[in-house]
């Protein structure tokens, strides 16, 4: 599938400022694709329908999870993760993509998990680093990117556990995992 066919698809189910974060994200996708050596493709598509789920009825996405068997513990934490996992379902059932690696970064993209790959790397922190990004620490991660990705996801997990740990909000498992994963995989290089 073309990027234009993917974003004709894709337009109708975001607003117009979720749209242009997704084109934030697909090109930072490309560019750490080209860069760190993943498939460009896969991680242009991926980026295309990573927030394809984004504002479906939270009901609807609750529903989906339990029908489809889905790890039930999402629906104890913020709704925020459910676009993720129901995204890739969606995209699968929907849209008729059936690359797996695709459909694992989609449903990744906001928590992370052990033993990401290069292309889940690469959605996930293209989500957290894309232009229209402006928060506190993101300008150090998109400088760390430039140098590593491994240490820019790692940063990119830090400051998203410390930044709910400060608002008293859960912290889903994987993303704690995924810090310990990839913390221990850079200190044993």
């Amino acid at each position: 599938m073309e990027r234009s066919e993917a974003l004709k698809i894709v337009k109708p189910h975001l607003t117009e400022h979720r749209y242009q974060h997704t084109i934030g994200v697909t090109d930072t996708s490309v560019m750490l694709a080209k860069k760190y050596g993943a498939d460009v493709k896969k991680a242009e598509i991926a980026a295309v329908f990573h927030d394809y789920a984004k504002f479906r009825p939270k009901e609807e996405m609750r529903q989906i999870i339990k029908d489809q068997g889905m790890d039930l513990q999402l629906l104890s934490y913020s709704s925020e993760l459910l676009h993720a996992p129901v995204g890739a379902y969606l995209v699968k059932t929907e849209v008729g993509i059936k690359d797996e690696d695709i459909l694992r970064a989609i449903r990744y993209h906001t928590t992370g998990r052990v033993g990401m790959s290069l292309l889940e790397k690469v959605v996930f922190l293209a989500d957290y680093i894309e232009p229209n990004r402006a928060f506190p620490g993101v300008e150090e991660v998109r400088k760390t990117a430039e140098q590593s990705l491994e240490e820019a996801v790692l940063q990119s997990l830090k400051n998203t556990v410390q930044f709910l740990m400060k608002q008293n909000q859960l912290v889903f498992p994987d993303t704690i995992a995924a810090y310990n994963d990839i913390l221990l995989s850079i200190k044993g290089k």
